[in-house]
């Protein structure tokens, strides 16, 4: 028998803004309306701002350790911005800007990295997940949310985010063939920022590409330039669509780079080359937006001006808002834990301050008078 060829295919790559003004009048006509670009950078400035004061409330310490956002703001909030309102946008702790757009008050994030549980209280409504700190297992939650939904017959999908390191966790490998398999409507978005904290991306796989991995499973995929938020969100209104009209996963990989360090715990200047950090300083998603945005008309210095005004007075409110919030109850650990609470539950609630939780709960004064 002769040698066929078993399977062919590409790796396609999208930019329409470069980071040299470069537009491709073609791709991006259309893509986003002027107003709507507008609202996105102010979008990104704003988390770009409460990266910079959360950074400072952890060195003061006000808050614990907290991951940067800086330079991979359009990922996130490119994706969030294709969305429908319902579907679910599952995330791990560089998609600030997404969750913001989203709904998600900010004081919410600073009240996750100061250790306040009511950081992840999250109104239902926005359809998004708390933070996933854990590696990967973000992406088994957004497979399994997009599986009840298709379950139910909803016109819903899920999208998640995870870096290039969770690529070598078993679970993206889990929730992969997962969704693959069972036609599950999720659309999986890598941020490749090519470290994953110390460890280069050409130690933890030799594959030319992140977004090639999908391949495997029989996904769809494509590669995107994460830093240009008009070719994330044309990447991502094709994955979204996908995933809806035909209820099968779709991979995507966003080239991008963090700026800053891992986390305020590491010092990234121990392993990376200050050059290389500022070749990527000079692709910055929010400088390549705003200098597009003046050559078009839409942008002038007094606006930015009236903007870095605007999101200094909010920041402080969110801080204060974050730093302001009244003391937690006890009880907050028992009724956060079940749509109904069991009866052994409530028992313990009720006993919660007493020395002896065999005490009759009769006897036991109400959690109004217990402390008088």
């Amino acid at each position: 028998m002769p040698i066929t060829t078993a399977l062919s295919t590409e790796i396609k790559r999208v930019s329409i803004l470069d980071e040299h003004g470069q537009f491709d009048e073609k791709l991006g006509k259309d893509l986003i309306p002027d107003e709507d670009l507008v609202g996105l950078y102010g979008d990104m400035v704003l988390c770009r701002k409460l990266d910079e004061v959360a950074f400072k409330l952890q060195r003061s310490g006000r808050m614990g350790t907290y991951p940067q956002n800086m330079g991979q703001e359009a990922n996130s909030l490119g994706a969030a911005y294709v969305l429908n309102q319902d579907d679910w946008l599952v995330t791990c702790y560089r998609e600030n800007c997404g969750l913001f757009h989203r709904g998600l008050p900010p004081e919410k994030i600073l009240l996750h990295w100061m250790g306040d549980e009511r950081g992840n209280d999250i109104d239902p409504s926005i359809c998004v997940t708390p933070i996933a700190v854990p590696i990967g297992t973000q992406m088994l939650h957004a497979t399994g949310l997009a599986w009840a939904s298709k379950y139910r017959g909803e016109d819903r999908i899920a999208c998640t985010f995870f870096g290039d390191g969770a690529t070598s966790e078993g679970d993206f490998h889990e929730a992969m063939n997962f969704a693959a398999n069972l036609d599950i409507p999720v659309v999986f978005y890598c941020q490749n920022n090519f470290w994953a904290i110390s460890v280069p991306g050409r130690i933890q796989c030799s594959a030319p590409t992140v977004a090639q991995r999908a391949i495997a499973y029989g996904m769809d995929t494509i590669q995107c330039d994460g830093n240009d938020l008009f070719a994330v969100v044309h990447c991502m209104k094709e994955a979204a669509a996908h995933a809806r009209e035909h209820g099968r996963p779709y991979f995507i990989e966003g080239v991008t780079y963090r700026l800053g360090d891992h986390t305020t715990a590491d010092d990234a200047r121990r392993y990376r080359d200050e050059d290389e950090v500022e070749l990527w300083r000079q692709r910055d998603p929010i400088i390549r937006v705003r200098d597009f945005m003046k050559t078009r008309g839409l942008w002038d210095d007094s606006e930015e001006a009236a903007l870095a005004e605007k999101v200094e007075a909010m920041t402080s409110e969110i801080v204060k808002r974050a730093e302001g919030i009244e003391e937690p109850d006890d009880s907050d650990f028992f009724t956060s834990m079940f749509a109904e609470m069991p009866a052994d539950l409530q028992l313990q609630m009720q006993t919660r301050r007493t020395s002896s939780i065999g005490q009759d709960p009769s006897q036991i004064a109400s959690p109004e008078t217990a402390d008088r």
